[in-house]
């Protein structure tokens, strides 16, 4: 760990400076380091002399202002908090739409393994749907709005899309019909899945943290995404729909995988304009092109009409 005053690279200026702006903070031995994961973010551990526990601090990556609404990610943290599902949170650095969480110790990021056990599956259930009973965020974003977004970010930056582009808008485009005809379900979305989003305890207990993508949007999203993220089988995905519902129902379970071919567009996308924007050491355009070709799998299938039809 660096004390402030140590910095020697970019990225430790860039912290050392807004550490320095956090008024209760001011004028008290700090030190800190980087935290490993994330694709979007440079994050922080800063440990303040005489505090009880250590803070994670979150500074905005180049170019995410595009697709990220903080003070809708700030409220959708705060929400997480208030009903047991999220760290503590500090509103130190929010005029620098910087985010300050208590640092979680005592439990570990999830791994795909880990939801290999239907037991975790279940848990993974239970926060999902005390996160969609909670009050609306401030911020309704569907999966659809998020693709318009992305579409329209790629043709400004002029960046690289699949020859088939055409085919899969055609097929996203049947999708929102088909599920804006059944009506969304509007509820709270995590929305982001990914591995270490989850933090999991000694007692099995899941907390969640990043909320970035947080918004109103259909409830079906959420477990379509999240399924696509852990590469669930079918038959988990039908075991999904009962553990949440408490029953299975052939139409949520289409519900779902439209979801889910509907989340890989929308991540395929945003990867190609990350890739023309960020600076982090990351391979966006690899990982954009293979979830277009697992959505391209799931709306290519001889079912795909099917389930658009039970919607």
């Amino acid at each position: 760990m660096k004390a402030i005053g140590q910095a020697s690279t970019a990225a430790e200026h860039l912290v050392e400076g807004a550490l320095r702006g956090a008024a209760p903070w001011a004028g008290r031995p700090l030190r800190y380091m980087p935290v490993s994961g994330g694709i979007s973010n440079m994050n922080w551990r800063v440990e303040v002399e005489g505090e009880p526990h250590p803070y994670f601090v979150k500074l905005p990556g180049r170019g995410t202002e595009m697709f990220i609404d903080r003070a809708a990610a700030r409220a959708a943290s705060r929400q997480a908090e208030a009903i047991g599902l999220g760290p503590r949170t500090f509103d130190y650095l929010d005029h620098a739409d910087i985010e300050i969480a208590e640092f979680v110790d005592g439990r570990r990021p999830s791994t795909h393994r880990d939801f290999a056990d239907p037991a975790m599956r279940a848990e993974a259930m239970r926060v999902y749907r005390r996160f969609h009973e909670a009050p609306l965020l401030p911020l309704t974003k569907t999966v659809f709005d998020m693709i318009d977004e992305h579409d329209r970010q790629i043709e400004e930056l002029g960046g690289a899309m699949p020859a088939d582009h055409a085919w899969l808008r055609r097929q996203t485009q049947l999708a929102r019909q088909a599920l804006e005809a059944s009506g969304l379900d509007l509820v709270p979305s995590f929305n982001d899945p990914m591995p270490g989003n989850f933090l999991i305890g000694k007692d099995g207990s899941i907390l969640l943290i990043d909320f970035e993508y947080a918004s109103n949007n259909d409830r079906l999203y959420d477990l379509g995404i999240w399924s696509g993220e852990m590469f669930f089988s079918e038959n988990v995905d039908r075991e999904l729909i009962e553990l949440y519902f408490g029953r299975y129902d052939e139409g949520l379970y289409a519900r779902l995988v439209v979801h889910k071919a509907l989340a890989d567009v929308k991540w395929s996308t945003w990867a190609l304009v990350q890739n023309r924007i960020s600076t982090l050491d990351f391979d966006f355009f690899k990982y954009g092109i293979w979830k277009h070709m697992r959505a391209r799998s799931i709306m290519s299938d001889p079912r795909w009409p099917t389930y658009l039809k039970a919607l």
